[in-house]
């Protein structure tokens, strides 16, 4: 299940310089999509069976795992990720734990969705990790207990199997159930430290939480927009832009590198389904020397439509929220944002609501995938 079988095994012992030299990973393609397990759209470890070492939080942390040689506690070395202590057996005769013997953490993820991949990190757990990992899901409506999650009425699917893991490495595994999901079940067998956990899927939003709302920003994240591709990621993600919230620094929005061509760099966007839209809001928080310059706004209607210029190119200024009201409602499932000649945005807002061809779209899918 591993997508690089050579990452399972120890890792070297830490020898000091940089701690990620010799740190095993790849391109996994479905990290594309965004993380659904992103602290930005609410999503949380609930509970552990243990946490001795290292806390449970810190595998949602979006930062990478860090690593200091010398910090240590009371209880042994400080780790940055989820660590717990050494399982043992029963008796003298029988030290080792059992075959079934696992730890295990809930997680809530930040906006329902189809799951595409997932990355069980052990960065820097080079003798201390699981042998092996598994990864459940389940769908559960509304905010649940821990106690409610573990109840015997909950259903969980098997994503990842039992499968073994490497350290200080990033597992990737690619998932293909067609389900939405609400909450994970991360197992290592039989103990041991996991860095950080990356769950990139889509988004499937609940259509009466949207037909309550009426309008609302039809591109976000969380309500199921989708960044499709952009032509320049070399600073930051492009999902950057369709993230909650304004942006905290300027790495929280999309730069792309100094072009020295004729061209521009852009971003097409999959809205949440086909929407009316009714103004526009760019932002350029943080981007102070290096935000785009100008900018323009197209809109298409389903795969095949043609691209329609709703904001034409308007200039923008440094650090600065730009709101920009339609003169007439545009009709889209699809936006595309230009900038000139390249630089960055921090966040694209478009607002509107769902047309009604939109909305019967939105409802059949989420119930074809058992919402």
């Amino acid at each position: 299940m591993t997508a690089t079988p050579g990452f399972t095994g120890d890792a070297n012992p830490y020898g000091g310089g940089d701690p990620y030299a010799d740190y095993r990973t790849a391109d996994f393609p479905f990290t594309r999509y965004a993380d659904l397990a992103d602290r930005r759209l609410g999503a949380g470890v609930v509970a552990a069976n243990d946490e001795f070492f290292a806390q449970r939080e810190n595998l949602l942390v979006p930062e990478r795992a860090e690593f200091d040689p010398e910090h240590f506690g009371h209880k042994g070395k400080i780790m940055d990720g989820w660590e717990t202590r050494r399982r043992r057996g029963v008796s003298a005769e029988h030290p080792w734990p059992t075959a079934d013997d696992h730890d295990w953490a809930l997680v809530r993820l930040g906006a329902p969705g189809v799951i595409r991949g997932i990355v069980v990190d052990t960065a820097h757990f080079r003798g201390n990790y699981p042998q092996a990992v598994s990864v459940e899901a389940a769908s559960v409506a509304g905010s649940p207990s821990p106690e409610e999650l573990l109840g015997a009425d909950v259903k969980w699917t098997t994503l990842v199997p039992r499968t073994p893991v490497g350290g200080h490495a990033a597992n990737g595994f690619a998932v293909s159930a067609e389900q939405r999901f609400t909450h994970l079940r991360v197992n290592q067998h039989p103990d041991g430290g996991i860095a950080r956990l990356r769950v990139h899927g889509e988004v499937v939003p609940d259509p009466r939480w949207l037909a309550t709302l009426g309008t609302f920003d039809v591109v976000a994240l969380e309500n199921g927009g989708q960044v499709e591709d952009a032509s320049n990621l070399f600073y930051s993600p492009a999902t950057n832009t369709i993230q909650p919230g304004r942006s905290r620094k300027m790495d929280d929005g999309w730069e792309t590198r100094r072009r020295r061509d004729r061209g521009n760099d852009w971003i097409r966007y999959r809205l949440a389904a086909e929407s009316l839209i009714r103004a526009i809001e760019i932002d350029t928080a943080y981007l102070k020397g290096n935000s785009a310059g100008w900018a323009s706004v197209s809109v298409k209607d389903g795969e095949d439509g043609e691209w329609t210029e709703i904001l034409p190119r308007t200039r923008l200024q440094p650090d600065t929220c730009h709101r920009f009201v339609l003169p007439e409602p545009a009709v889209g499932s699809h936006a595309r944002v230009d900038i000139f000649p390249d630089g960055g945005i921090s966040r694209l807002r478009l607002f509107g609501s769902l047309t009604e061809q939109g909305a019967a779209g939105l409802a059949a899918r989420h119930q074809e995938l058992g919402g």
